[in-house]
Order: C-alpha cells, then structure tokens, then sequence
C-alpha cells in the first residue's frame, strides 16, 4: 500500500513538472524571478522530447508500483486520468516532435514578451 501511494506522489509530481515546463512561462510573466527555475525545466523537458528519452520519474514510479504489487494503471483516479496525460496511447516518436516544438514555440514567444517588458522599464 504505501508503495502504491509513493508511486501516486511522484506522478503528481512528474504532472506538476509537466505543467510547469509547459505553462510556467505564463508565471514569470507575472513573477519574472521564476525565470530562473523555469529555464532549467524548459530545456529539459525539450530534451526529452526531442531526445527521445523517458524522464527517471517514469521509472521511479513503475518500479514503485511493481514493488507495491500493482502491474498496471487501473483503477482510481489518479490512474485512470492523470496517467493518460502522462503516459498517453499511442504516443509515437512525431507525437513527442510535435510536443516538445509546441512548447518550445510557447515558450519562445513568452520568453519575447519577457524581454521586451524588461528592455521597457530600463
């Protein structure tokens, strides 16, 4: 039981993260100090993408289920619709192209608006 739980903590995490590389550069519009945080992540979740690879929190939380005694994600909440964001059917490596451009493109086009704003108020 508990490393089910842990293994439903980590993927709220690794949702969260998800969420933050991909809108966080909504956040530093308002609180432009989260930039340095946000960057880091960005490009990481980029390089996953187009690299291909799996973020360790996808291992992390497999194993966690495997050791809990569960085999798959049924069941629940959290594994019937927050594992499909995550982990949807059918993703092909184009799929991951066309994500990690999409948040590229956002995040560049954030990221001039950022600029701009503080080349402004100088």
């Amino acid at each position: 039981m508990i490393f089910g739980a842990l293994a439903d903590v980590v993927l709220i995490i690794h949702l969260a993260f998800i969420v933050f590389v991909v809108a966080g550069g909504l956040l530093a519009l308002r609180w432009p100090r989260i930039v340095w945080l946000h960057l880091p992540a960005v490009a990481w979740g980029i390089w996953i993408e187009f690299s291909g690879r799996y973020c360790p929190l996808t291992p992390l939380e497999n194993s966690l289920r495997v050791r809990g005694g569960e085999s798959d994600y049924s069941g629940g909440f959290i594994d019937h619709y927050i594992t499909a964001l995550i982990y949807p059917d059918g993703l092909t490596r184009n799929a991951q192209l066309a994500i990690g451009s999409f948040v590229l493109l956002l995040n560049l086009v954030v990221y001039a608006i950022l600029i701009r704003r503080s080349r402004r108020t100088r």
